[in-house]
C-alpha cells in the first residue's frame, strides 16, 4: 500500500488523502510500487480530477526522485517542484537530506528550521496514514469467514451449518459425512467445505 497526503496553507487536507493498493509488483520493489502510485495519482491530476500541487514530496532519496521525474515526464506534467526526502544517518529525525532535480548533491536543512519541521510532519503523516490503512486491511481479513468464499454456500446454508454444529470450530472439525447431513448441503458441497478447512491447515 502507498499513501498520499495533502497539505494546504492551513495544514492537512484530510479529505484529499488517498491510499493505493499496489498490484502486480514484486514484494520489496519500492521503485515499481512508487511508479505505480505516482502514475495513478498524477493521471488523475492530468485529467483534472485532483488539483496540481505546488510541491511534490517523495519519501526516499535520489533513486525515488528519478522515478518520480520519469513518471511526471511520461504524463507530460511540467513545472512541478519535486523533492525527495531521505532519512539521515541512523534514520534519526533532523538528519534528513533533500534531493532536488537541479542539484547533484543533497540539500541539508538546519535542524531548527521550520521548513524541515513541516517536511517531517508531512512525511510522518504519510507514514501514519499508510500504517492505518494496513491495519484496516488486516482487520477486514480477520472478519471474513472461511465459509464465505465457497461456491454454492450462501448465507442460508452457512447459517444452517453454524446452527447445526454450534460454531465455526465445530464445522472445521467435522467430516464430510457429518457436513452432508445438514439441510441443503450436498455431498459435493460438503467435500468443498471440508477441503477448505483442511487445505488451509496443510
Amino acid at each position: 500500500m502507498a499513501s498520499c497526503v495533502v497539505f494546504g496553507a492551513d495544514g492537512p487536507l484530510k479529505s484529499d488523502y488517498r491510499r493505493f493498493n499496489i498490484d502486480d509488483v514484486t514484494a520489496g520493489d519500492d521503485y515499481a510500487a512508487l511508479r505505480q502510485a505516482l502514475s495513478r495519482r498524477y493521471a488523475r491530476v492530468k485529467a483534472g480530477e485532483a488539483p496540481l500541487p505546488d510541491v511534490v514530496f517523495i519519501d526516499g532519496g535520489r533513486g525515488q526522485l528519478s522515478q518520480a521525474k520519469d513518471v511526471l515526464q511520461e504524463l507530460q506534467l511540467e513545472g512541478l517542484r519535486i523533492v525527495a526526502v531521505a532519512k539521515g544517518e541512523g534514520r534519526r529525525p533532523g538528519r534528513e537530506s533533500l534531493y532536488i532535480p537541479e542539484r547533484n548533491t543533497p540539500l541539508a536543512i538546519r535542524t531548527d528550521s521550520p521548513a524541515l519541521h513541516l517536511i517531517q510532519q508531512i512525511r510522518d503523516e504519510a507514514h501514519r496514514f499508510a500504517i492505518a490503512g494496513h491495519r484496516a486491511q488486516r482487520q477486514k481479513r480477520r472478519k471474513v469467514s472461511p465459509l464465505e468464499n465457497i461456491a454454492g454456500l450462501g448465507p442460508k446454508r452457512r447459517r444452517n451449518l453454524l446452527s447445526q454444529f454450534g460454531g465455526l470450530q465445530a464445522v472445521a472439525r467435522a467430516g464430510v459425512d457429518d457436513l452432508a447431513r445438514v439441510k441443503g448441503i450436498s455431498r459435493r458441497l460438503a467435500t468443498s467445505i471440508y477441503e477448505r478447512f483442511h487445505s488451509d491447515q496443510a
